[in-house]
């Protein structure tokens, strides 16, 4: 019987999330299934893409002759029911093409990767073109990289494939290899091992060893490494070995696994507190067999012990024979808390971020995938990982904004969490110390289950915060880095042996440079934004888009050889601290030190052993930390996050505090937070100040109401990017006029504006914001404008729909 497939394209240029249809050839009918990756041929020629079967059919309507899939590219299929299913949902849901959602869930080296080659079809060609001859030497097809051939050479070839005497070919590879080792196995019984080793030569101690350790081996492969290290044998001996036919020699799949820099120790569950024990209770009673999905917002204040109930509810779904999915916002907290629960689940525990390798994620979807491991840790990404039957999700710090994908497909991690979790029938545990103002809204409805940590796992009261008014401090003789307040307190913990961490939401050198003659300030190139300055490199850097440029000498402006920086970053703070501390040993972590591989891991176990004393650092210091000798947080400079034009900044910048502030006085030492600021009287900092939460919470929820802002009204950004401004504008005015008829009574439309950086990747950017709250046919106008939006590309015009947006740049 003739089959059928349905085949989303990674064509980007004809993107779209109605599927195409092929016909199976007869000897993949067996073969294909839905989930699977395949290769066919797309357009005109002998261009051939990579697609995934999302569905199968036994009969075809249609009028026109399908062609035919070309190879398939997996054994058996790599997303399963629930992906495809996701997958439709993710690009209803976020205005994104289901292709990009498909690739998203599955590993970088799974994607396809093309090559584009020429075929030579008449060889008579060869005879009268001396410079194809030269090209195709005694080859008949051979890789075309338009970067490596000559522009003669292209132009040949492109008139004659025209003329049919050379075929241009796209040919898929598949990226995703497994890594094979050398590995022996033992052949024999251990009395004839020990009998041979009796028979040894005195002098023969390599193969005594290598004797004696066979006697109690597994009768299965073993690594060959893993038997060099383990007897201290070298390659000749096992080759002897080989030859006398003690061992049978072969190739066996070795996962490449993720190192943290130290071992890690098991633990055993803690004894909880009464209120640990009250909210694992509430928990246990959802993670059962027969449970049915439940969210909870569990609220506890920094180093109340959410980490333990995560812990100790992970348990109780495993031994039910189910999974359980972890993630935490930033890369840079992934290795203090695959440290905790691989100490608590060991090999059981698989982790999945952005800074593995692309062969160590690959390994770890795989170990997933086959059921191997049965807990993931990871980073927003994650949310995707292939587990079956999950039992428990929870969403670490739920209130960061990194759990919102800002490229395509703008996905937020804990909407797929809660979209897994039905299916699953699983329960959601969304922590923080500091909620996001729309899931305290949801627990406040009864959409979530609200539970709290209200004190200390040790009973210490939370620090106490000195809000530092750096207009008076800098009338008084300190500078505008470093107040006199501050700089007391660290030589007051210098002294006592204490440590100290210190935050800067901002790395490099200096925020800009700029001259004092002229006022010229270096910008971007391809944005209009300021260059960083980065001492360490002497360079300035764009931070969107990575242009940098050798610091200048002299203004280009005006020659002046007043040319000075403005602002501190991380690397001027560690410069000031050496001048002002000479004895304190600084450990900087920020971008820039922590991109190598293991850094954050090592730098945080260093300071951990007390090799540091003080840990200067950007917000990536501010969540997860737990030393106990951490006395004094310092914020250097408060007000920076109530400069974005976003208005979540208030909240952005309470909870950053709140968070930098609870590093403070975790254990029997009593912490001191002393913040910085040219804005005491702003009422994010006052609450932060107390640790007030809910007078936060209250006062910040009356000013969305009133500016009919989330979580009171939805919001969609639209951004309409192009090379030319007119343009750009000209574009986005037509878009608003276009969608006017689609917006109710109670919808607003802001804009369109230039955006709040007017030039990004050399394109001008306009947006528009809806606030919105029924979105039915707002919704169903979005989408005819995404379809659209593959026409406008032909204009080299980008179109961005981005549903809650998180921020507004």
């Amino acid at each position: 019987m003739r089959m059928f497939a349905q085949i989303i394209v990674d064509v980007p240029t004809m993107q779209t999330n109605q599927p195409y249809t092929y016909a199976i050839p007869d000897k993949f009918v067996a073969v294909v299934e839905a989930g699977m990756r395949v290769v066919v041929p797309f357009g005109k020629g002998s261009r051939q893409v990579q697609g995934f079967v999302v569905g199968l059919q036994d009969d075809y309507h249609g009028e026109v002759d399908l062609k035919e899939i070309t190879d398939v590219v997996d054994v058996a299929p790599v997303l399963n029911a629930e992906m495809l299913e996701l997958a439709d949902w993710v690009a209803r849901e976020n205005f994104a093409f289901k292709i990009s959602v498909l690739q998203a869930m599955l590993p970088n080296v799974m994607r396809a990767k093309y090559v584009k080659t020429v075929q030579l079809r008449d060889p008579a060609l060869l005879e009268t073109d001396a410079m194809l001859r030269d090209f195709f030497t005694d080859r008949f097809e051979v890789p075309l990289d338009d970067n490596h051939v000559t522009p003669e050479v292209l132009t040949a070839l492109h008139k004659y494939a025209r003329l049919g005497q050379v075929a241009i070919n796209y040919q898929v590879g598949n990226r995703a290899k497994i890594k094979l080792v050398t590995a022996v196995k033992p052949i024999l019984s251990a009395e004839k091992y020990d009998e041979i080793r009796q028979g040894l030569r005195p002098t023969a101690k390599k193969q005594a060893r290598l004797l004696t350790y066979l006697m109690t081996a597994s009768p299965n492969w073993i690594a060959q490494k893993e038997i060099i290290d383990a007897t201290a044998v070298d390659y000749t001996t096992l080759k002897k070995a080989e030859t006398n036919g003690w061992i049978q020699k072969g190739e066996i799949e070795q996962y490449r696994l993720p190192k943290l820099t130290s071992a890690i120790t098991a633990t055993e569950p803690l004894p909880l507190t009464e209120q640990q024990a009250h909210v694992f209770t509430t928990l246990s009673e959802n993670l059962t067999d027969d449970a049915k999905s439940q969210t909870y917002l569990l609220e506890g204040v920094t180093g109340s012990g959410k980490t333990e109930v995560y812990l100790q509810a992970m348990a109780t779904v495993l031994a039910q024979g189910k999974t359980a999915l972890m993630l935490v916002p930033e890369i840079t907290l992934t290795p203090q808390m695959v440290r905790r629960v691989k100490s608590r689940f060991g090999e059981a525990v698989a982790v999945l971020h952005s800074a593995l390798s692309d062969g160590e994620r690959y390994d770890e979807w795989r170990r997933i995938e086959r059921g191997e491991a049965r807990v993931v840790v990871g980073a927003r990404s994650a949310i995707f990982a292939p587990l079956q039957d999950i039992g428990l999700i929870i969403l670490d710090e739920e209130h960061d904004a990194s759990y919102k994908q800002e490229e395509n497909p703008r996905y937020h991690a804990r909407d797929v969490a809660l979209w897994r979790a039905s299916y699953h029938r699983a329960t959601v545990v969304l922590g923080s110390a500091t909620s996001s103002l729309e899931s305290r809204a949801h627990a406040q409805q009864g959409q979530y289950t609200l539970l709290r940590l209200t004190q200390r796992v040790q009973t210490q009261p939370l620090p106490p915060v000195s809000l530092v008014d750096m207009r008076e401090s800098i009338k008084s003789g300190s500078d505008d880095l470093f107040s006199n307040e501050l700089l007391e307190a660290l030589r007051q913990r210098l002294a006592r042996g204490e440590q100290s961490v210190l935050m800067l939401n901002r790395r490099g050198y200096a925020n800009y440079v700029s001259c004092r003659d002229c006022g010229f300030t270096p910008t971007c190139v391809n944005c209009d934004l300021a260059l960083t300055m980065h001492k360490v490199t002497n360079s300035l850097i764009c931070h969107y888009c990575g242009y940098q440029e050798p610091i200048p000498k002299t203004c280009p402006n005006c020659g002046s050889q007043r040319i000075r920086p403005f602002g501190a970053g991380t690397q001027k703070v560690e410069a000031m601290l050496k001048e002002y501390l000479p004895t304190a040993r600084v450990l900087r972590m920020d971008q820039d030190t922590t991109r190598k591989k293991g850094a954050t891991d090592g730098m945080l176990e260093a300071f951990g052993n007390h090799e540091a004393d003080i840990l200067l650092g950007t917000q990536m210091i501010a969540k997860g930390l737990d030393f106990p000798d951490i006395t004094l947080v310092g914020v250097l400079n408060a007000d920076t996050t109530l400069a974005l034009p976003d208005y979540r900044a208030a909240e952005r910048t309470f909870q950053l505090l709140t968070q930098v502030s609870g590093r403070a006085g975790r254990a029997d030492k009593p912490g001191e937070v002393i913040v910085q600021t040219y804005n005491p009287e702003h009422y994010a900092l006052r609450f932060a100040q107390t640790h007030d939460y809910e007078g936060f919470y209250q006062y910040e929820m009356a000013i969305r109401k009133e500016w009919q802002y989330s979580p009171y009204y939805y919001t969609i950004q639209l951004k309409v990017l192009h090379e030319s401004q007119t343009e750009s504008a000209r574009v986005a005015y037509e878009i608003a006029d276009w969608l006017k008829p689609y917006l109710d009574l109670q919808t607003v439309m802001l804009g369109p504006s230039a955006g709040s950086v007017a030039r990004l990747n050399n394109k001008y950017v306009y947006r528009i914001v809806i606030k919105y709250r029924q979105s039915a046919k707002l919704f169903e106008a979005l989408d005819e404008l995404m379809q659209a939006g593959q026409r406008l590309q032909r204009q080299k015009v980008t179109l961005l729909i981005d549903r809650d947006p998180v921020n507004f740049v």
